[in-house]
């Protein structure tokens, strides 16, 4: 029996799988997230030792019998960190690092020329282009943007909630919405609503989690809150078109495989929004992007 190991490894969760040689999972472990840029290097390398070990001993599989095969990890933050990390790995076969965003291009191209637009609570774009190569856009981390991702449509939902506090934007939801998330209370002024963004020990994670409450507010028809979601998501949009321009040159957009992966670019208020922008080949993603790592575990030799 031919066995491997898929790691699927991003900021909010870790996500392990162990397969066979036909690519059916044997086991499977998740932990928590092990980006480097945000829980730090030995954190991280904790983190990933200890959920591989957890699934090996899940499996049952005795590995002195039926050594495995090989080992990908397709990890978000710090590249040469993870090459370095795999290095040390003993006993997991070939081992390979590479970013988390293939699994998501592989849902979206299965291994075909094209591209894949992510967010969650970052976002990056990444293609495939004719010849092969692998590009990837963005993804530079939430003090940076990550436009359509979860952290930034909370900021947005925020710096419009502050103006409209302030007086300077006609009222919508935003504003007691943002107010409810800090739990200040309803007479909470904006320096207190302020101060609770600024002091917080994780600012990147409390912010991305107002993005459902915009969502929701999306959903039931402020207008207000269609717009932060729209422009947030549209600025993704944008990269993703001067990828397509770049690599695909004299190719007509809607003839370019673009799938949408993650549940921020799939609510339909964002899908239909940014359908309505661009004449790529839109496909929303259902499938979770350990999937995507179990695909590329089979494919790959």
């Amino acid at each position: 029996m031919n066995y491997k190991i898929g790691i699927d490894g991003g900021g909010t969760k870790t996500e392990c799988i162990l397969v066979d040689a036909a690519g059916a999972i044997v086991a499977r472990r998740l932990a928590p997230g092990c980006n480097p840029n945000v829980v730090g290097l030995e954190q991280a390398r904790a983190i990933v030792t200890a959920a591989m070990q957890g699934l090996i001993l899940d499996s049952k599989i005795d590995t002195h019998a039926t050594p495995v095969a090989a080992t990908r990890l397709y990890m978000a933050g710090q590249p040469a960190f993870w090459q370095e990390f795999a290095a040390t790995l003993a006993g997991c076969g070939r081992v390979t690092a590479a970013p988390d965003s293939l699994p998501a291009l592989e849902l979206a191209t299965g291994g075909a020329p094209g591209l894949v637009l992510h967010a969650g609570t970052g976002s990056f774009v990444a293609a495939r282009a004719p010849d092969g190569a692998i590009h990837y856009a963005g993804g530079t981390g939430w003090r940076f943007g990550d436009p359509g991702s979860g952290y930034e449509l909370g900021r947005r939902a925020i710096a419009r909630a502050l103006l409209e506090l302030q007086g300077w934007l006609p009222p919508s939801l935003l504003g007691p919405a943002v107010r409810g998330h800090t739990q200040l209370g309803e007479n909470a002024d904006v320096r207190a609503v302020t101060r609770f963004y600024y002091s917080h020990p994780e600012p990147n994670r409390a912010i991305a989690s107002l993005a459902p409450a915009v969502l929701r507010l999306a959903s039931e028809g402020d207008a207000v809150a269609r717009e932060v979601a729209a422009a947030s998501a549209g600025e993704l949009l944008e990269l993703a078109d001067r990828v397509a321009e770049k690599l695909f040159p004299g190719v007509a957009p809607a003839r370019i495989p673009a799938g949408l992966s993650g549940a921020l670019l799939n609510h339909p208020i964002v899908a239909a929004a940014l359908a309505a922008r661009t004449t790529l080949a839109l496909t929303p993603i259902t499938d979770p992007p350990i999937e995507g790592v179990r695909r590329l575990l089979v494919r790959e030799r």
